[in-house]
């Protein structure tokens, strides 16, 4: 079915559709001059190789291709192309590859770069992406720089720092008969594990990030890379199984309770929710997460917008309230409370994290200067009394990871994520959802049972803590690191937020944010978007039902395949409902005749072309969800 890309992803750019590249059993997508989803008899072997050009606040330049050539056969392929990247004041990088792949299962990938003038950069050089579904946890062997090799495992639990260093090659077995050695020549290269922010993936880049950065590239000064990739296979290896088949969905265990839903608020977004507040309702947040941030500027007009807000919507409030740390802690956090009282703002909860954990301290970095933290909860304690806190980090995953906090002065644990930190295509966006199990699971094996909430986590980023700001985005691309993303507009994000509730069901949240309410984090439209100004994104949908299942058993929904993603849950009285997603670019066909069965309900669609809604005998458990369509049963 063929959809406007305006419905789907809030704007009329597509992604570069990709070349397919075959040798016999071996696969590859070129996309924008590399490579993406490697296969082997159909099974992926890497998830990228891509030759990475980033500026100093870690954007990520996108060269224009020249002279491209493709050439292809039965047994083998070919690319090869230049470009170049164009700084500030005018310096430049050009360079040349060449990508060659085999029907025995070589692949090839080298990059020959030429500065023209001095060039500053964070990093320049190959990026492998290495699966982390079937791969976490597995093993590997690591051949390091200086010849030595290390028999040992990828990460489960996420690790906060760099698992491998100094690396010239890895081995992993891709499945039982089948083993791939991805060899990196050139460099010295190093791995992250990128599930920290919600990557789906492992990571092995150059160069280490102990190394001073920005760095310059010398006018003049060649450089070349080389990736290598052998794929060895006995003949008795299985190929993967097409997704021509439906995918299949039936109702699982019971587990914790589905979380309350939340939707965060800005003073600056105050007057519009006030003005809308008959749609505020009909969306039913249980929960307004209100931002707070003297830094910004922030003071009593705030609290007071707030305290108007939660005087007209009846639902609990938690102060997300950054700490400047910059005098005595008792002195700060009690004069918020002295303006919390005088703007009459009604609090169940308040979320505390100094001003400077917003910003990442990554591997060989100096920790910027910070109270100890058991001093500001304490500062808060005080301040606060008789009110719930919590703590964690305003950021992402990432810092939490990597800045352990004492949790047993708090009453509750938070942290964000963002799935454009890295990448910003269709397909790593989606893809994220695969980290966020690690991620939960991770959490939890810090802080244990801890009440545990996540979000304002949105497409777009609200704050960058990995350079000077976040990117703007004002012509609505695809932009890593952005403070607005089109998608946020389309179906597009109603497919995310599903699958994102879905993926973090398991864990037993208290509190899951994912939109704003109005704004370019919220689930109202703006101006030039789809809808009409101020009416629902297909995102309030999505927030809509999450909101209603809040307080419900999650009932866990097992898929046959990760190209739609479910979520049910059922209610004091035993009424199940079933939220699906179908989170990729195609049409899907769906078996669901065992939860229609279940939840005994109308089927509900909302797709690009409007919304569909079937009775059980017209549905009799066979739907084709189109392109990130959602649907609820029951």
């Amino acid at each position: 079915m063929t959809m406007d890309p305006l419905l789907l992803y809030g704007t009329r750019a597509v992604d570069a559709e990709p070349v397919r590249l075959s040798a016999g059993p071996l696969s590859a997508d070129f996309v924008n001059g590399n490579l993406r989803t490697i296969r082997h008899g159909g099974i992926e072997v890497l998830r990228a190789i891509a030759y990475i050009v980033r500026d100093r606040d870690w954007g990520t330049y996108e060269p224009a291709l020249e002279d491209l050539v493709i050439e292809q056969s039965d047994d083998n392929f070919s690319v090869r192309y230049s470009a170049s990247c164009e700084g500030p004041g005018g310096s430049r990088l050009g360079f040349g590859a060449r990508i060659k792949g085999r029907a025995d299962g070589r692949l090839s990938f080298d990059v020959s770069a030429l500065p023209d003038s001095d060039f500053e950069t964070n990093r320049c050089g190959f990026c492998i992406l290495h699966p982390i579904a079937g791969l976490a946890g597995s093993p590997v062997k690591v051949e390091h720089t200086n010849g030595s090799v290390v028999d040992t495992q990828l990460p489960l639990l996420i690790d906060p720092w760099q698992p491998f260093k100094d690396i010239r090659a890895i081995t992993h077995q891709v499945r039982p008969g089948v083993s791939a050695e991805c060899r990196m020549e050139g460099d010295t290269f190093e791995m992250e594990d990128q599930r920290n922010w919600s990557d789906a993936s492992y990571k092995t880049y150059v160069r280490p990030l102990a190394l001073p950065w920005p760095y310059v590239l010398p006018a003049g000064q060649p450089m070349r890379q080389t990736v290598s990739l052998r794929i060895t296979s006995d003949a008795k290896a299985a190929t993967a199984t097409t997704d021509s088949e439906p995918v299949q969905a039936e109702l699982g265990e019971a587990g914790a309770k589905l979380p309350d839903v939340g939707v965060v608020i800005y003073p600056e977004d105050v007057e519009s929710a006030l003005g809308n507040l008959s749609l505020l309702s009909k969306l039913g947040p249980r929960q307004l997460l209100l931002h707070y941030d003297p830094t910004r500027g922030h003071g009593l007009d705030a609290l007071r917008a707030h305290a108007e807000l939660a005087a007209a919507f009846p639902a609990k409030t938690t102060l997300e309230c950054v700490v400047a740390c910059a005098g005595d802690l008792d002195v700060e956090l009690s004069g918020v409370a002295e303006m919390v009282r005088r703007a009459g703002l009604r609090l169940d909860a308040i979320a505390i994290s100094p001003s400077v954990d917003r910003q990442s301290t990554p591997p060989g970095s100096v920790w910027p200067a910070c109270p100890p933290l058991e001093d500001v909860y304490a500062a808060a304690r005080r301040a606060f009394p008789g009110i719930r806190l919590g703590g964690g980090m305003f950021s992402y995953f990432t810092e939490l990871n990597r800045k352990r906090v004492p949790a047993g002065a708090l009453d509750f644990i938070t942290h964000c994520t963002c799935p454009i930190v890295h990448a910003a295509d269709d397909l790593s966006v989606m893809q994220s959802l695969e980290a966020l199990p690690f991620i939960t699971q991770s959490t939890r094996a810090i802080y244990g049972a801890k009440p545990y909430r996540i979000g304002p986590s949105t497409i777009a980023m609200r704050q960058n803590p990995y350079g000077g700001a976040t990117k703007e985005n004002l012509r609505g691309q695809r932009i890593a690191m952005a403070n607005r993303d089109p998608r946020h507009a389309g179906l597009f994000a109603a497919a995310w937020t599903v699958g994102y509730a879905a993926r973090v069901a398991p864990a037993g949240l208290e509190m899951l944010t994912l939109s704003g309410f109005t704004g370019s984090f919220g689930v109202l439209a703006a101006a030039g978007e789809p809808a009409e100004e101020g009416t629902p994104r297909p995102i309030f949908h999505a927030v809509q039902g999450l909101a209603a299942l809040a307080g419900h058993t999650h009932i866990a929904v097992r898929v046959s395949d990760d190209r739609v993603a479910a979520l049910a849950g059922r209610s004091p009285a035993g009424a199940v409902t079933a939220w699906l997603a179908n989170i990729t670019s195609d049409d899907v066909p769906v078996d669901a005749l065992a939860l229609v069965r279940e939840t005994a309900g109308q089927v509900t669609i909302w797709e690009g072309a409007g919304v569909r809604r079937l009775g059980l005998s017209a549905a009799s458990g066979r739907l084709t969800m189109s392109a990130y369509a959602i649907a609820r049963i029951g």
